[in-house]
């Protein structure tokens, strides 16, 4: 008996001894995936939008993969769509961090749900970037002025869209007075507004009238009519393209012709499709990327990404490719899957080049990169012009 006893004692030790040895154990192993959630808008209000950044994603994704993965490991992307709903962004955020388990989740496209993930990720401590959130205040920093950890955008703001398109206005266009025909209902609208005002302003210039209208109007001839007769050398129109495109048609019929400015809302193979090629002359907008720049990184996303899904891309398209390519670099520097690594590992960016220009990430963690403003002859981008960051 006492035989036994001490045969089962020898044996129990060797068993912890070798536990001991840094024997790997199932859940020590090397994960060969990483899952990073997509929470855009791909049905819904600016669905263009969603559906344009999810494609660019998807092919840096599949790029990666085909190469190798990032540090060994495969991305699985984990795609959800929020209906162009701030709600339905809020739950799917919590749904992708608590359940999916990710360690990062990119979107949502438009700022008002973005930020509304916010809360979602501070809590979590999870990092959440978005290519095209371009919003002025509440997104990378709070009201009290404090940067947010975890939360990350690739595009430049508001204020320098505002500012840019306004310069453009006095220097390239030697406008003097100015309209502006603004959604009433949207902070991004009212941000892209007021520094417009403000810079135009500043160098001299006149705001003849400034009109408003809501999402989703459908007719503004009276805004247009009681401007016709105006003194004024622009328009400019912040807004999303799908009232843009009937402002600017409607305009254009009621025979105002004055060159026209806009943002990165122009964006969208819609506004051609409600403007009509005839009317979109002297249209002018700002943007992060643009297909005429003839930097070789940016004609072979070009060719591949036409090859991939046979249309040209758009800016939304290379915005998304970006972020794919970001997320992924961020994780093979971090050297590990843990959120919180990886999110300081987005934060020390430095030089990344990407299609839609070389950035390194600011202390506020917004990108320090350049800006384009674009030309439409015929509804076609015919010129592009680039303004650096100051």
């Amino acid at each position: 008996m006492k035989k036994n006893l001490i045969l089962v004692l020898a044996l129990l030790l060797v068993i912890g001894s070798l536990a001991g040895c840094g024997g790997a154990t199932p859940t020590e192993e090397t994960p060969t995936e990483v899952k990073i959630g997509i929470n855009y808008e791909l049905s819904g209000a600016v669905a263009s939008y969603g559906e344009a950044s999810v494609n660019g994603i998807l092919m840096a994704f599949d790029e990666i993969n085909a190469a190798g993965g990032v540090n060994g490991m495969q991305i699985v992307p984990v795609k959800l769509d929020n209906k162009s709903d701030a709600a339905e962004a809020t739950s799917l955020a919590t749904r992708l961090m608590v359940q999916e388990g990710v360690v990062a989740v990119l979107g949502p496209a438009t700022s008002g749900n973005y930020m509304a993930t916010i809360p979602v990720a501070t809590e979590n401590q999870i990092p959440i970037i978005s290519a095209s959130a371009t919003a002025d205040k509440g997104v990378t920093v709070d009201a009290a002025g404090k940067v947010n950890d975890f939360v990350f955008r690739l595009c430049f703001n508001d204020s320098f869209q505002g500012v840019t398109m306004a310069n453009f206005a006095s220097n390239n266009l030697s406008a003097k007075n100015a309209v502006i025909i603004q959604d009433k209902s949207s902070d991004y609208a009212e941000g892209l507004a007021k520094n417009f005002v403000t810079t135009f302003e500043a160098s001299g210039g006149t705001i003849v009238a400034q009109e408003g209208y809501v999402g989703k109007d459908k007719d503004f001839n009276a805004i247009l009519t009681s401007i016709r007769n105006k003194d004024f050398d622009v328009i400019f129109l912040p807004g999303y393209y799908q009232e843009a495109g009937l402002v600017i048609k409607q305009a254009r019929d009621l025979g105002i012709t004055a060159p026209i400015l806009g943002a990165d809302g122009f964006d969208s193979p819609v506004l051609l499709e409600l403007a009509g090629a005839k009317a979109l002359n002297d249209v002018y907008f700002s943007n992060h990327y643009s297909s005429l720049d003839q930097d070789p990184m940016v004609q072979n996303f070009i060719k591949a990404y036409t090859e991939k899904y046979g249309v040209e891309p758009n800016a939304f398209n290379a915005l998304g490719y970006d972020l794919g390519m970001y997320v992924a670099d961020a994780i093979k520097r971090a050297g590990s899957v843990d959120p919180v690594a990886i999110k300081d590992a987005l934060a020390d960016t430095q030089g990344f080049a990407g299609v839609t220009g070389t950035f390194s990430m600011g202390a506020d963690h917004n990108p320090i990169k350049s800006i384009v403003v674009i030309g439409l002859k015929d509804g076609v981008q015919t010129t592009s012009v680039k303004v650096d960051p100051k």
